[in-house]
């Protein structure tokens, strides 16, 4: 898979399919994008600094954490550590990724990893899974990454250009998009009874741990999801084995 002598013409096949297959998600990114420019716009931050956290941390949620911890006049420890906390996991992301993109070199690498999201990571991971002899598949994932980045970098601006012009914009009840985006983005994988119980248990334990503090139940979600996936999937194989036996 290493990114030498592959045919221009595969090349572009595989990064345009990319843009085509994340085209259904970028709207997901509609509604946060402005209301992160809105927010930003009055939460103290200058433009210049909005725009360049958009640009340089892309990461919805750690973006919104961080302007209300800013304008909450948070000391910068918590504000890293926060955000740190939501975004464990795309170490999920990479370990499931690593597999495919291990051979490639660093300047591959670091980009795809920079442009991570968990729409990219959706769609890439499909294609990295389908049975095909393309050695152009990190194309694809180059395709999409640049597609979302470019998507969201557009309606931040946005909306920090309308930010004093969209009168409460966290009360829209935009929001509700990206949780609908997420759903829609599990259901494909959810094929085996030890992935649904994987999203159920995370699902329960997100509900349950809502109230913690700096964003520790996302963490301790993924971690009761996988805990039950892994339960399952280990009493289904010595299941399995003891009809053998």
């Amino acid at each position: 898979m290493a990114p030498v002598n592959q045919p221009p013409a595969l090349r572009k096949q595989e990064f345009l399919s990319g843009v085509r297959d994340t085209l259904p998600l970028l709207l997901g990114a509609l509604p946060f994008g402005l209301i992160y420019g809105a927010v930003a716009a009055t939460s103290g931050l200058s433009f210049a600094a909005a725009i360049a956290m958009s640009a340089l941390v892309f990461a919805g949620s750690s973006q919104f954490i961080a302007i209300g911890l800013v304008a909450a006049q948070t000391p910068v420890a918590i504000i890293v550590l926060t955000t740190l906390i939501v975004n464990l996991r795309h170490m999920l992301y990479s370990a499931t990724l690593l597999p495919y993109l291990k051979d490639l070199p660093q300047r591959w690498r670091i980009p795809l990893a920079f442009w991570l999201t968990d729409e990219t990571f959706a769609v890439a991971v499909h294609r990295f899974q389908r049975k095909d002899s393309s050695s152009c598949k990190h194309w694809y994932q180059l395709g999409s990454s640049i597609a979302m980045y470019l998507n969201w970098q557009l309606w931040c601006f946005l909306g920090l250009v309308l930010g004093n012009r969209i009168p409460d914009a966290q009360n829209w009840g935009l929001d509700v998009a990206m949780p609908v985006t997420f759903i829609g983005m599990i259901i494909p994988f959810v094929k085996t009874l030890p992935v649904a119980l994987c999203v159920l248990t995370a699902g329960a334990a997100s509900l349950l741990t809502l109230a913690m503090p700096y964003k520790l139940g996302i963490l301790v979600s993924a971690f009761a999801g996988i805990a039950a996936g892994l339960m399952a999937q280990r009493l289904a194989r010595a299941k399995v084995e003891a009809i053998r036996q």
